[in-house]
């Protein structure tokens, strides 16, 4: 089968319209909007665009279904996650194939994301039977102490472009094993893998109304409404800060709770003492992964002066292997930005840097023909205060910056108002712990380049966010903590 005509195939089977209890339909105006693709621009899908309307119509399915669905045995959700988990992970390729398309990462990494997202669904299934709660002896023994967790209710999914899957299922699965119903709002330039996605939780036998998926292009004016609805009990959102703070604030007026994972600017430091070798293969991995389009992307590159020379010519010397194709080429090994806003940024702020006195190393140019490419990149002499330092870059440009002591480079790291992800190369392990403790972030790679991990709990301090998403603590955003209070036993 030819590759286009395997295309073709995949996209003629993904669900265009809207999933609103149990039923696919299309928007109650009839709007549809264009998914493109961005190696070359051209539409893939129209799909079904949601209005306010459509937004309403998806919490009343998902209001309507919370009393059931929280009465369903712990086991049962847990054995509707590892279907979706054995379905996605069977449809491996069908996934993989179309991320690439609507999003434009390199197959091989796709790929990597299947895995990654479906082990959210195993990691919940099993999460789901270990909700507990405590009974005990109040201290002055005169009452019982009941404890209980329960699910917090309707919730509102919104999810970015970057990782269509994944994010989608690390915020699903811990709803569905909590007993959540859920109104999901993919990001307008990726929808089609929710689309997917949501059809395989049908197959794997969620009932109607617990997840529902609403596309749009109006994402305010869809979900706003929903937010200020006292039915709906719970809001994540994965996206970028300046969002994030006007949902909290729309989210206030309902004291709606929330989790936020948001912007990052992940600073990445190489100690003298670092094996080299690993911290270039930890750099193309923190940088490159997904374009640089990855909230964890090593965004600020510290390197100890007496080896940023030799650092700096190993890493290039690796940037320039990597070439840039539409991801499905055999050869690609760096796909197209997102769309041409997202790589005009980019460029802006190369730009930018190289006027303040910033050196190109390697890269620094747009590419020319159909889609949105940038050249992976590399700079030195970045001048502290520059705006390529304190933005997050969401693009294939590493800038490099030195320090002389372990005190400045604690300093330079922590100087940014984000605290995600951090990145530290260092054979001395003791060195390796004190930044773990000074390092003001939410995770730290230690001699590692991707941390990621359905195991572990994913998110940031500062203005990155509130809570966490994954791990043993990821279901716990998704229940609510009720005690009961109980007369002390009678006598015998």
């Amino acid at each position: 089968m030819t590759s286009a005509r395997r295309e073709s195939e995949l996209l003629s089977s993904i669900p265009t319209g809207l999933l609103i209890g149990g039923q696919w339909r299309a928007a109650g105006s009839g709007a549809t909007f264009d998914v493109e693709d961005p190696a070359t621009g051209k539409v893939l899908l129209s799909i079904a665009d949601a209005a306010p309307e459509d937004g309403t119509a998806a919490l009343d399915a998902a209001a309507a279904a919370q009393e059931s669905w929280a009465a369903v045995p712990a086991r049962e959700r847990g054995e509707i996650l590892r279907r979706a988990f054995a379905l996605v992970t069977a449809r491996a390729e069908d996934f993989a194939l179309l991320m690439t398309l609507e999003m434009g990462k390199p197959l091989a990494e796709a790929r990597g994301e299947v895995s990654y997202g479906a082990e959210f669904l195993r990691w919940f299934s099993e999460e789901a039977v270990r909700i507990s709660g405590r009974y005990s002896v109040s201290p002055d023994g005169k009452s019982r102490l009941l404890v209980q967790k329960k699910p917090v209710g309707p919730c509102l999914l919104i999810t970015p472009w970057n990782f269509p899957l994944a994010m989608a299922t690390r915020k699903v699965a811990p709803a569905v094993a909590a007993g959540c119903t859920m109104v999901l709002k993919p990001a307008r330039l990726t929808p089609l893998t929710s689309q997917l996605f949501a059809a395989v939780m049908q197959e794997a036998g969620l009932p109607a109304g617990v997840l529902n998926v609403i596309p749009s292009t109006s994402a305010g004016a869809t979900t706003g409404p929903l937010i200020r609805d006292s039915r709906l009990r719970k809001l994540s959102f994965t996206g970028s800060t300046e969002v994030g703070r006007r949902l909290l604030a729309d989210a206030s007026e309902t004291v709606l709770r929330t989790s936020m994972e948001l912007g990052g600017n992940a600073p990445f430091v190489v100690f003298d003492d670092a094996d080299l070798d690993a911290a270039v293969d930890g750099a193309m991995l923190a940088k490159l992964r997904n374009m640089g389009e990855a909230c964890t992307a090593a965004n600020r590159f510290i390197v100890q002066e007496s080896v940023a020379d030799e650092f700096t010519t190993k890493f290039a010397a690796r940037m320039t292997t990597m070439t840039t194709a539409r991801g499905t080429a055999p050869e690609s090994k760096v796909g197209p930005m997102i769309d041409a806003k997202s790589r005009d940024k980019v460029h802006s702020l190369v730009k930018d840097a190289v006027s303040a006195g910033a050196t190109v190393v390697t890269g620094g140019a747009l590419i020319d023909g159909p889609g949105y490419f940038y050249e992976p990149t590399i700079l030195t002499g970045v001048t502290e205060g520059s705006p390529i330092l304190s933005e997050e870059i969401f693009g294939p440009v590493a800038p490099i910056v030195t320090f002389s002591t372990e005190k400045e480079a604690i300093r330079l790291a922590n100087n940014t108002e984000f605290g995600l992800a951090a990145y530290v190369f260092t054979q001395d392990l003791n060195r390796g712990l004190r930044m773990g403790e000074k390092l003001e972030t939410g995770m730290l790679g230690l001699n590692a380049g991707v941390i990621s991990n359905a195991a572990a709990p994913f998110g940031g301090v500062k203005q990155s966010g509130l809570g966490r998403e994954g791990g043993a603590e990821g279901i716990e955003e998704y229940l609510t903590t009720q005690y009961i209070g109980i007369a002390a036993p009678a006598a015998g």
